[in-house]
């Protein structure tokens, strides 16, 4: 009888720390994790800011300096050049700092932490402007002479040629390259941090840092694979739209 009683006391036990851990559990996920997730949400939502901006200032930048870096004129082609080896050629976080900090070192502006965010989005698209516009630069070449030729002999100018002819054929040709450089992008956001700029990244650091947990870094990590797997789609599908071209 006694070992009967024994036995029912070690199960309720059990029971009991069961009850208890289910209980912690259901206070870690309302009193931190939620907490956790909405501030991560949040700087999900500023990284993409910072993507879209990039993006929407990057491309047409890039086809500009594409334009003067296969221009007749060698001044303006070594301009060009000089620009894209510079911006290819040192890594985007000095980049970020010379952006941020130059305005008061050459010229002693003070523009204080309201210029954070200006001064990322310039640093990105310059950045991102010069591998664009090599980008651009390889569609253009790949195109055959011949539908310049062709283009000229149906009484297109250059501008009609360029936008209805060359546009369309060279955009299909570099979409994997833009693909490849876009979800690049992504990820090169968190470089924001430089700047002491609360993107989703550097909010994951002081998290985990506060709560001595790994769990922020896995959290952002999943944010960025859903972002560069909705890019890849959406990249994808813009490809299966151009196919008529081959």
């Amino acid at each position: 009888m006694s070992a009967t009683w024994a036995l029912a006391a070690i199960r309720l036990q059990g029971l009991l720390a069961f009850a208890e851990a289910g209980a912690e559990s259901g206070n870690y996920f309302r009193a931190t994790f939620l907490p956790m997730l909405g501030l991560l949400a949040k700087g999900f939502c500023t990284t993409f800011l910072i993507f879209a901006l990039t993006v929407l200032f990057s491309l047409p930048l890039g086809l500009g300096i594409c334009s003067l870096r296969m221009s007749r004129f060698h001044s303006l082609a070594w301009v060009a050049r000089i620009y894209i080896s510079v911006m290819r050629g040192t890594p985007l976080m000095l980049q970020l700092l010379v952006v941020f900090f130059g305005p008061y070192f050459l010229f002693g502006l003070r523009l204080g932490d309201g210029y954070r965010f200006p001064a990322v989005i310039i640093a990105f698209t310059l950045n991102y402007a010069a591998y664009f516009a090599e980008i651009y630069r390889g569609g253009i070449e790949s195109i055959p002479r011949g539908q310049y030729e062709a283009a000229e002999v149906l009484g297109y100018n250059k501008s009609q040629t360029f936008f209805h002819i060359i546009l369309p054929q060279m955009i299909k040709t570099i979409l994997p390259s833009m693909t490849t450089e876009v979800i690049t992008l992504v990820k090169d956001t968190s470089m924001a941090f430089t700047l002491a700029y609360n993107e989703m990244f550097s909010l994951a650091k002081q998290i985990a840092a506060s709560q001595t947990s790994f769990t922020p870094f896995v959290i952002a990590g999943i944010f960025y694979f859903v972002a560069n797997y909705l890019v890849a789609f959406g990249m994808e599908r813009i490809e299966k739209a151009f196919d008529y071209y081959h």
